[in-house]
């Protein structure tokens, strides 16, 4: 049984075909399509869709101006791209502990983190759970910090009745198979920042500013060179990947309403089990469960991988949730950090699974995933 799977189904195909059939495969009408969606669905100004979410977080510290001297604050626990892009620009990635019911950002410990030479946070919505953007943006405006939303594993959260991906001055999106919704690989940045949005537009397509604003109306043609006045990449998502996004929008709300209710059974499962800590589920209707993540309470690192050797004898995929960033190589090396540095990162690291959860997973399949885990318990 895989962990999680993306569902196709004739809708992909349609819509590829009319990409093909139009010629036009790079960055073009459908892409700017995908674009108008991820907007209206997470009410924001700005939509502009990348390679990646690594590309997006990428673009997020070039568009806030962030580089050599700068701090920028990452929780520990998360996928190493949240703090590699601070590093991408000469930053220098500051870790600060987490919530060990939510795993994400503990506010207190991030306001702890910060020196004169915080410039911003990146703020994970990790596992499709919002964090907590009240406490978060207030102790960012005392400081006049810039505020990254890392949404990658959050497509149709919300926080509080309002999508994240706007409450920040900019958010991250990802499109990688393992999300909610896919276009193979694929990412968005949204803000409301006009700005920053046109930041983001002419970094992504390697520094172009368009048609100088000093070039005669005579010379304004479809043929015009565009002037590059950034230093840029080229970062741009084709309308092939497009035309994937927009059928998987499409079949957005019954994809998160599959997961709450896979997540809702994996929760009455496990309910009456002392040794596991189950998701906290947020807000009602926030939690996405782009990820199903238990924690095993007792045993430690021990205990959990003879449950997930376990799981894997039956041929059920499972993996710890994410990582203690502060614990992989770069990181630990180049600052000198160890595990007790921040230890809840690094109990969550030791012990927790994630369990599959995917479109069309039935009851039966939970049965199973459950029944295996408990097994294992006796060992």
């Amino acid at each position: 049984m895989q962990i999680t799977s993306p569902l196709f189904d004739e809708r992909e195909i349609t819509l590829l075909r009319q990409c093909l059939q139009s010629g036009w495969v790079t960055q073009g009408p459908m892409t700017e399509m995908l674009e108008c969606e991820l907007a209206r669905r997470h009410s924001v100004k700005h939509a502009l869709a990348t390679t990646s979410c690594t590309a997006a977080l990428h673009l997020a510290t070039l568009a806030l101006g962030l580089g050599p001297g700068d701090e920028v604050i990452v929780p520990a626990l998360t996928w190493i791209t949240s703090a590699n892009c601070a590093e991408y620009v000469g930053a220098h990635a500051v870790f600060a502990d987490i919530d060990s019911d939510t795993y994400n950002l503990n506010p207190t410990a991030f306001e702890a983190a910060i020196t004169e030479r915080t410039r911003a946070v990146v703020v994970v919505h990790l596992f499709g759970l919002a964090a907590d953007m009240e406490e978060i943006l207030s102790i960012a405006a005392k400081h006049q910090l810039k505020v990254i939303e890392d949404a990658a594993c959050a497509v149709g959260t919300h926080y509080r009745g309002r999508p994240v991906g706007g409450f920040g001055d900019i958010g991250c999106f990802s499109f990688h198979p393992r999300k909610v919704i896919t276009t193979g690989e694929g990412g968005m940045v949204t803000t409301n920042d006009d700005a920053l949005a046109a930041r983001v537009q002419s970094f992504r397509n390697h520094g172009s500013t368009g048609v100088p604003s000093d070039t005669p109306a005579d010379e304004r043609k479809p043929w015009s060179m565009a002037a590059f006045d950034f230093l840029g990449f080229n970062l741009r998502l084709s309308d092939i990947q497009a035309a994937v996004g927009l059928a998987q929008m499409e079949k957005l709300d019954a994809l998160l309403a599959e997961r709450r209710q896979a997540a809702d059974r994996y929760n009455r499962l496990l309910t009456n089990f002392s040794e596991f800590a189950l998701p906290d589920a947020g807000e009602a209707s926030g939690h996405t469960y782009q990820s199903y993540v238990l924690r095993v309470l007792e045993g430690g690192r021990e205990r959990r991988n003879v449950i997930m050797d376990h799981l894997g004898s039956k041929n059920i995929q499972s993996r710890p949730g994410t990582h203690a960033v502060h614990n992989l190589g770069y990181y630990r090396n180049k600052y000198n950090l160890s595990r007790d540095d921040f230890p809840v990162a690094s109990n969550a690291e030791d012990t927790t699974i994630t369990l599959p959860i995917f479109p069309g997973i039935t009851e039966a399949d939970q049965d199973l995933v459950v029944k295996t885990v408990l097994n294992a318990l006796s060992d």
